[in-house]
């Protein structure tokens, strides 16, 4: 999973990060270090479904719903769309659930935002998260197997190891930081199941 996340933004986490920050009205450097506390939940939530939901079969379900690979094409276009929305729904459905809401609302405190547009942050980054992902499934020759395999990169079919640990070296790596506070929500989102 660090593999895809470290890939995802030093190719394209400069682009995302300037586009976030010009659409929200919030400071570049702010927008790139929500990137990488906002990835690790969402392919956490996408493993989540795997692992209690179907299988690689859920994950590929997901990703040709949700996760055009088109949209990055355009991720201005997406985010002004998105921008727009009334109520932009953190918890992407049943994706993360409630822990996408406390996570939107730990991103306010954490970075000082107002409600509305944390609540914007993780609607706004799932498409081109999941779009990168399928892209590298279709495109990248990953194919469903090997982003299975992503999601579960240690093969212990334990959630909760991958993406936290992904997350506490993502933010020490991007600002020395040693812990998150969505690092709190990681065990609530995946169940604790080990």
């Amino acid at each position: 999973m660090a593999t895809f996340i470290d890939e995802f933004m030093k190719t394209m986490g400069p682009q995302v990060g300037k586009q976030m920050a010009a659409t929200l009205g919030i400071n570049k450097n702010t927008a790139m270090q929500i990137l990488p506390q906002v990835a690790p939940l969402i392919l956490g939530g996408l493993k989540n479904q795997m692992q209690n939901y179907g299988g690689e079969a859920r994950v590929d379900h997901i990703l040709n719903k949700y996760g055009s690979a088109s949209v990055l094409d355009n991720i201005g276009g997406l985010f002004s769309q998105k921008a727009t929305q009334s109520n932009p729904d953190p918890r992407l459905g049943g994706l993360l659930g409630e822990s996408g809401v406390q996570a939107a609302n730990l991103l306010a405190k954490q970075f000082n935002l107002n409600q509305n547009t944390a609540m914007q942050i993780i609607p706004m980054l799932a498409p081109v998260i999941l779009g990168a992902l399928t892209k590298k499934r279709d495109v990248g020759g990953a194919g469903s197997s090997g982003i299975a395999a992503l999601l579960d990169q240690d093969g212990d079919g334990s959630i909760l190891d991958d993406v936290a640990g992904f997350l506490m070296s993502g933010l020490a790596g991007s600002g020395g930081q040693k812990s998150s506070p969505l690092g709190s929500l990681l065990g609530g989102l995946f169940g604790k199941r080990r």
